[in-house]
């Protein structure tokens, strides 16, 4: 066969090795999490409590807002100054 068949062949193969992720959630805290997410996707456990915020809130949040463009955004980042990437397992420090 020619390359290029069977390159679409391939192509045309790729779909089927693809395994969704809709089995139900495999432990008990994604459980929970996902069972949390449906209720507020659903609006189901909405507070009574109506959450205002005063003046001065406002006012404060909007000068925080208006300081945050007094920074330029640089066109490149420090990949050093943030500190260390952690890449260990879980569990405690060693």
């Amino acid at each position: 066969m020619k390359p290029t068949t069977l390159y679409c062949l391939g192509l045309l193969a790729l779909p089927l090795t693809a395994h969704a992720i809709d089995a139900g959630p495999a432990s008990p805290q994604q459980q929970e999490t996902e069972g949390w997410l449906q209720l507020q996707a659903r609006n189901k456990v909405a507070s009574d409590k109506p959450q205002t915020s005063s003046a001065t809130e406002r006012e404060l949040a909007m000068q925080r807002w208006l300081k945050s463009f007094q920074h330029e955004i640089p066109q490149f980042w420090d990949q050093d100054a943030g500190g260390k990437v952690y890449s260990g397992g879980s569990g405690g420090g060693s």
